[in-house]
């Protein structure tokens, strides 16, 4: 019996991957859990974000920081062009607006015409070398207890968690300050805040905005340990980042980074057990080995619907923020 994915559920923790959803529903709390944007195409924005820094530095050569510049740039300018036609209608126009875009930014770099520049559906690589090329780290490998990291893998943990470190640090600030408190309100009635003199569509634009270049960041993240490939950033991705912003609370900093590490421990830890009862000689669940990677999300499924009954507000959320008005 191979008990090897307990070692690996618990190596998720810090995996640069979860740091780069935790940084991702970092923005989507700005979105929904401060602001009352229901956005649910969060991945649209890290899309944006990852193609503007590869082609920036495959096509166009841009030095590190001009490529950092250019996804957040990207980014920001995704947000503005969703904002300004729906900002100031239902919050649930936003909501279809963002699917719909969501779809559009998978697919067109997929479009014949652009493949040039975005690789179509086989992706870019080998934009990572300017990234690299600041690894502080010498050659080798290190080991901490079961889990074993080459330099480039330990650097860019190191680098993805101090990112998420420092805009959890500036969220939780601005949420503190004045400009927190008039989103905060908006979230609540933003009539009464319209009513006291608050230009309620930029702060909506503001915050829109602001959520969306953290996921950019996210998405420049993301594909530092892989590839950039459009289907990654399919409605699968969005529905992570919304689980696990319940999971952690919505309106919380702390939340979200909680929320990526639980979860991914989870579904790592529940294929593995799915695995182990459906092969020999634990064979007891009788399905294939395709059929258990899908059990997994139902299972997962299933908890988060048992989440939202009995504590829809997250493991750090309040319970009074859950009734604003989105």
């Amino acid at each position: 019996m191979d008990f090897g994915f307990i070692s690996q559920a618990i190596s998720q923790i810090l995996d640069p991957g979860t740091a780069a959803y935790a940084l991702a529903a970092l923005g989507l709390a700005v979105h929904f859990g401060y602001t009352g944007l229901l956005n649910f195409g969060q991945s649209a924005f890290m899309a944006m974000g990852g193609y503007f820094f590869a082609i920036s530095t495959l096509t166009l050569h841009f030095p590190l920081w001009a490529a950092v510049l250019m996804g957040i740039l990207g980014s920001a300018i995704f947000a503005l062009l969703l904002g300004i036609p729906t900002l100031r209608l239902r919050a649930d126009y936003l909501s279809m607006v963002t699917i719909a875009a969501a779809e559009i930014v998978r697919l067109v770099p997929q479009v014949p015409e652009v493949t040039k520049w975005t690789g179509g559906a086989q992706g870019l690589n080998g934009f990572q070398t300017n990234f690299y090329a600041l690894n502080f780290i010498p050659s080798g490998y290190y080991t901490f207890g079961p889990f074993q990291y080459s330099n480039t893998d330990l650097f860019t943990l190191i680098v993805a968690w101090i990112v998420v470190a420092l805009v959890a640090a500036v969220i939780w600030l601005l949420m503190r300050s004045p400009w927190g408190r008039v989103v905060r309100g908006i979230r609540e009635d933003e009539d009464a805040v319209r009513a006291l003199g608050k230009n309620v569509f930029a702060y909506k634009m503001q915050a829109l905005v602001l959520g969306g270049v953290i996921a950019g960041l996210a998405g420049m993240l993301y594909i530092m340990p892989r590839s950039m490939q459009p289907d990654n950033y399919g409605t699968q991705m969005t529905f992570f980042l919304w689980t696990i912003l319940f999971l952690g609370g919505a309106a919380t900093v702390f939340g979200p980074i909680v929320g990526a590490m639980v979860f991914w421990v989870v579904i790592i830890l529940t294929e593995g057990i799915v695995t182990l009862f459906s092969t020999a000689p634990l064979a007891i669940l009788p399905i294939s080995g395709i059929q258990s990677g899908q059990i997994r999300f139902i299972l997962v499924g299933i908890g988060l619907m048992l989440l939202v009954i009995f504590r829809p507000q997250g493991i750090f959320g309040k319970k009074a923020e859950n009734y604003f008005n989105a």
